[in-house]
């Protein structure tokens, strides 16, 4: 005897939701691509504005302003200048901006989630599950929802790596704020303090270097997702990769590699210590 089960259809039910959303959400998804796209190209003109040499000296200078460490300093000179010396400076500027726009969306999204998280319990048993389902899905399965939305180029690898990279700053940041001592918040009931300032000035410093720990995984997460987006057109080192790999070049596609490595060092270095301070 052959017991089958209907099969439930949720695959159908995925691309319905998909379809409602694209055909509804038209407006957020035209103001979305408007912002990403003008962030983009303006972080672009600005540092391709600027011949190679001088900005990697200004951005030399930034980190040492930053850091303070000479090691990371000297790394940044010699790291860039390696990526201009290989003619993939072009590619970096791209990565470079795809990444910041991203990362700017995540955090000014995630963090204010993050916030309300830590002061609604009932909030984050909602929320825990949803991110725990966002980092478990395949970083691939991201590009499918953002062709649909945007079509191909960076402002859908935008919106796939803004998804797939929030996470961390959700959680950090509600980590953070419940980590501050509840003696620290009961002192400051006891003082009449309401809660706007006990947010601001005492569970917000609090938690600041966690908070900036959500923030570096942000980055690192964006960074790690720009090959990814090069198969629907985000460019960048992530496209000089993807090239390299259809033409079977593989020092061409290390060359890019190295790059992503070098800056994914930069940022993760001038972070640690922002949050240190």
């Amino acid at each position: 005897m052959n017991l089958e089960l209907p099969r439930i259809p949720l695959g159908d039910g995925i691309e319905a939701v998909l379809d409602f959303l694209v055909t509804h959400l038209a407006f957020a998804t035209k103001a979305f691509s408007a912002v990403a796209d003008q962030g983009i190209r303006v972080m672009e003109t600005a540092m391709m504005g600027v011949h190679p040499v001088l900005m990697i000296v200004i951005m030399t200078g930034i980190v040492f302003y930053l850091t303070r460490q000479r090691g990371v300093t000297v790394f940044t000179f010699l790291g860039l200048g390696l990526i201009w010396n290989l003619g993939l400076w072009s590619a970096t500027v791209s990565t470079l901006s795809l990444v910041l726009v991203a990362t700017l969306i995540a955090i000014s999204i995630g963090i204010p989630i993050g916030i309300f998280c830590a002061l609604n319990n009932y909030a984050y048993k909602v929320v825990r599950p949803i991110l725990d389902f966002m980092q478990t899905l395949p970083a691939f399965v991201y590009l499918i929802p953002a062709i649909p939305f945007f079509g191909l180029g960076r402002v859908a690898a935008i919106f796939a790596t803004v998804i797939f990279s929030m996470p961390p700053a959700i959680r950090f940041t509600t980590l953070g704020i419940k980590q501050v001592p509840r003696e620290l918040v009961e002192c400051a009931d006891a003082f009449g303090a309401d809660r706007w300032q006990k947010l601001f000035k005492i569970q917000l410093p609090l938690a600041k270097t966690t908070i900036m720990g959500g923030v570096n995984q942000t980055i690192m997460l964006a960074l790690s997702m720009v090959v990814i987006a090069a198969m629907i057109g985000a460019r960048g080192l992530g496209g000089e990769v993807w090239r390299a790999i259809q033409r079977l070049q593989p020092g061409a596609g290390f060359e890019a590699g190295i790059g992503i490595v070098i800056v994914a060092i930069v940022l993760d270095r001038v972070l640690q210590k922002l949050a240190k301070q």
